[in-house]
Order: C-alpha cells, then structure tokens, then sequence
C-alpha cells in the first residue's frame, strides 16, 4: 500500500481531479489520437499491462497512460511503443463503459454497483467509503488503477452519471 496516492479524505472529487491531473508532469500527445496523455510510473505499466505486453517493452519507463475513450491506447511512450487494451490485464475504465468495470480499482466499486445503490437509496456513499479506507491506508492507485492516480475524479462522475440517469428516469415516468 503507498502512503501518498490519494489526496486527504476531505478532498473533493473536484479537488481530486485537479491533484491527479498536476501529478501527471510532462504530457505527451498519443501517436494514434493525437491528445495528451499523463505520465505513469513504471510500477503502473509492469501491474496492469499483461506479461508478455511488459516483457515486449523492454523498459516500463517513460509512458504515458492515454485517457481517450476511443482509443486503442492506454499506454505509450515517445518511440511509437504502446499497451493497447487487448494487453491489460483489467479493463481500463476510460475505454470501456461496461456497468461491470471497475470505477474504484482498489475497492472494486463499478459502475453497476454505484448505481444499484442510488436507484436503492437515492444516494450514493462510495466516496465517502473510499475516503475512510484511504485514510486507514488501504488505497494502492499505482498499482491498481490504469491511470495510476487516484479514482476520486473518476468515481465522482459515475456518481453524477447516475444520480442524472436516475433522475430523468423519475422525470419520464411523472411524465
């Protein structure tokens, strides 16, 4: 477990964001979309990429993790080198939407679950979970989550997605 992958637990996903975002130094464009990527630590890359994926690389250093829903890329480097999806060994939750993906890598929060829990309560206390068991030191981000931060951004918008989702369901159905 590392001490220092996620912010306090009185951040907010907003300030969440904004924490991973900085913590990405020297962006990098992806050689087959063409937007930025964010740096990953090796540690990242030999975790979630499959073995033969790490051992075709040589090196994990330098690469970058490429956010892009639409692309094939989740890692690359400056040299035309790349993890592609088919290489990971967990699906990456910027490049799938499956309901069964996880949201939260190291609590294993998707976004079915998140979901099940609003449509059930009309609330959702993932975030608040996630929180506590970061302060307790049980978040291991760079070796769980593909992009190799914090989830608290990600997590945060799968909430806004179903609280919204719930909501215009409710909207149709008084309709």
């Amino acid at each position: 477990m590392s001490g220092g992958c996620c912010p306090s637990p009185q951040d907010t996903p907003k300030s969440c964001e904004s924490k991973t975002a900085a913590s990405g130094s020297g962006d990098h464009a992806c050689f087959l979309c063409g937007k930025n990527g964010k740096r990953v630590g090796r540690e990242t890359v030999q975790a979630l990429a499959n073995p033969d994926s790490v051992a075709r690389l040589g090196s994990a250093d330098g690469f970058f993790f490429c956010a892009t829903s639409d692309c094939e890329v989740v890692y690359f480097n400056g040299d035309g080198t790349a993890v592609r999806t088919g290489e990971m060994r967990a699906p990456v939750f910027q490049k799938d939407a499956g309901s069964d993906v996880p949201v939260c890598y190291c609590f294993n929060h998707t976004r079915r679950s998140i979901a099940a829990e609003i449509a059930r309560t009309g609330k959702s206390t993932v975030l608040d979970d996630i929180k506590q068991k970061v302060k307790a030191g049980l978040c291991a981000c760079e070796t769980t989550n593909p992009q190799g931060t914090c989830c608290l951004g990600n997590v945060g918008q799968a909430v806004r997605a179903a609280l919204e989702r719930l909501s215009t369901a409710k909207g149709a159905m008084t309709s």
